[in-house]
């Protein structure tokens, strides 16, 4: 005898919470936004099991390849909490793109995942349209990416989002640290907030102090901003001016400003025998870091390790090339200051704050 139950009713992929058709909509849905990043090298448009990218060996005569991958963390909660997801694929793409720049690379080309409890389209499709935003700030192609619907992995509202980039770079171009010595200038370029790093942090200062996101905070001149707005600022993509000031051949190292803050990310360029010395008097530091260091009782020490305190991105160059570099940068409107040079030093205690 088979004891085998059936079930009463017939079940589909859809009462198990997996819309495919919402998943082929909202293709056609960002195929506009998607078709605005191509570059010529791109072969394939979407739909297809694997895309397509053609190296240009006219302009490439002996590249090396730099690949990327990062995510927006739980900054992903704060744009959930205030409803707004238009910014943060800006923000997946800039953590990606700026990563692999350091190498001195253009990025080529991009894709994205993108997973959730429910597909809620409008949603998803703002966030899309926000990774193809960074992609146009960036210069690089979205040409691929994956949309997975995941009932009972992830809460209905809820999604993640993980970012993966391609580029390219001369080896004769390549920024390995190799040039850099005890002396050279390190200029950091001003950061447009928090980034997309110690977010878990955010949340909890803000939690303990029951901030109003509304709160005004000062900004440079007369102006003003909430401070979800200044939380919520997208990560600054540095691509296109970087590249343009590489081509002067005075940059000798780049450094993101990431998760570590400034105390672990700047030495990652540079040879372990050398160290840094940085002076925190040499920028202003923005009014969002102020407050979070007050309301949340941060040590000074914590908040050089956990963020940016405005500066996004650090070149290296020797003390020569410093004030073109400067004048060059400020053409992009990025405002860049001399935070610091680089020491004899290696070991534990590689980096001193003055």
């Amino acid at each position: 005898m088979n004891d085998t139950k059936k079930p009463k009713n017939k079940l589909s992929y859809r009462d198990a919470g997996v819309d495919i058709d919402a998943g082929n909509e909202l293709i056609e849905r960002i195929k506009p936004a998607v078709k605005t990043t191509m570059r010529p090298e791109v072969l394939t448009g979407l739909g297809g099991f694997g895309a397509l990218f053609e190296l240009d060996l006219d302009k490439w005569k002996n590249p090396l390849l730099v690949s990327g991958t990062d995510g927006v963390g739980t900054k992903l909660m704060l744009a959930r909490q205030l409803g707004r997801h238009d910014t943060i694929g800006i923000d997946l793409v800039a953590m990606c793109v700026n990563d692999v720049l350091t190498s001195g690379a253009e990025p080529l080309f991009f894709l994205d995942y993108f997973a959730s409890g429910k597909l809620l389209l409008d949603e998803a499709e703002t966030v899309i349209r926000g990774i193809a935003e960074g992609c146009r700030q960036a210069g690089c192609a979205l040409i691929g990416g994956e949309t997975a619907e995941m009932p009972g992995m992830y809460r209905d509202g809820d999604y993640d989002l993980a970012g993966f980039t391609v580029a390219a770079v001369e080896r004769s171009q390549l920024l390995d640290g190799q040039r850099i010595k005890t002396g050279h200038k390190l200029i950091g370029m001003a950061s447009s907030g928090p980034h997309s790093n110690g977010y878990s942090l955010i949340r909890k200062v803000i939690d303990v102090s029951a901030a109003d996101l509304e709160e005004r905070l000062p900004t440079d001149g007369d102006k003003s901003t909430s401070l979800g707005d200044a939380l919520l600022a997208p990560t600054r993509i540095y691509v296109k001016p970087v590249l343009a000031l590489l081509q002067s051949g005075q940059i000798d190292g780049l450094a993101h400003i990431t998760g570590g803050g400034l105390t672990e990310n700047i030495v990652r360029a540079l040879p372990p025998d050398l160290g840094l010395s940085i002076d925190t008097r040499s920028w202003r530091r923005p009014a969002v870091f102020k407050w979070l260091q007050q309301h949340g009782g941060i040590d000074e020490q914590d908040m050089l390790r956990t963020f940016n305190c405005g500066i996004g991105m650090v070149m290296l160059a020797r003390e020569e090339a410093v004030e073109e570099l400067i004048a060059t940068a400020a053409g992009h409107d990025i405002d860049c200051h001399v935070i610091g040079e680089v020491t004899d030093g290696s070991g534990s205690h590689r980096v001193q704050f003055l």
